[in-house]
């Protein structure tokens, strides 16, 4: 396996979705407004409604697609809340094994996140990222991986953070 250990700084957008952004800009969408930019980058309310507040039922839906994960870096040990087995399609018990995780991450997904991991380990950095999954079932969801150092004497010692399934966001897009 190649050397995953950024160097260099990683671009300003590496949090982006790994999809084409930039043809998205040149179209007019303004990404993460619901709305679409008008000439000389105003923002255009009647490209796509705004969405409606959210109900409380919404609200609970909405914090059920987020979960909390550590991964202590010395043994490779993950734990996961309920939220995060629900997004990748695991029962609760079952046993994690990092490498076979990151086996559902789709290959550009993976790549990122690898890069991004080695990067926030070796410089203290956090990181958010939205990458492709494959669940266990087959089916494809988008998550928004943020991820935070811990350190213990002045070393990474675990990366937590959260997962939230964001595809509904990625269907609104397309």
């Amino acid at each position: 396996m190649a050397d995953m250990r950024a160097t260099e700084p990683l671009p300003l957008n590496h949090s982006w979705p790994l999809e084409d952004v930039a043809a998205r800009f040149s179209a007019g969408f303004a990404p993460g407004t619901g709305l679409a930019a008008g000439e000389k980058g105003q923002v255009c309310e009647d490209a796509m409604p705004l969405p409606h507040p959210l109900s409380l039922s919404a609200a609970r839906l909405a914090a059920r697609s987020i979960g909390v994960w550590s991964c202590d870096l010395a043994t490779e040990t993950l734990s996961w809340s309920v939220g995060v087995y629900d997004l990748f399609g695991l029962p609760k018990e079952e046993r994690l094994v990092r490498s076979l995780i990151v086996d559902l991450y789709e290959p550009d997904s993976r790549r990122a996140m690898e890069r991004l991991r080695a990067y926030a380990i070796r410089h203290s950095r956090g990181f958010t990222l939205d990458a492709q999954i494959r669940r266990v079932n087959g089916d494809r969801r988008w998550m928004r991986l943020t991820a935070v150092p811990l350190l213990r004497e002045g070393k990474v010692v675990s990366l937590t953070g959260l997962k939230q399934d964001v595809t509904a966001a990625y269907e609104v897009w397309r």
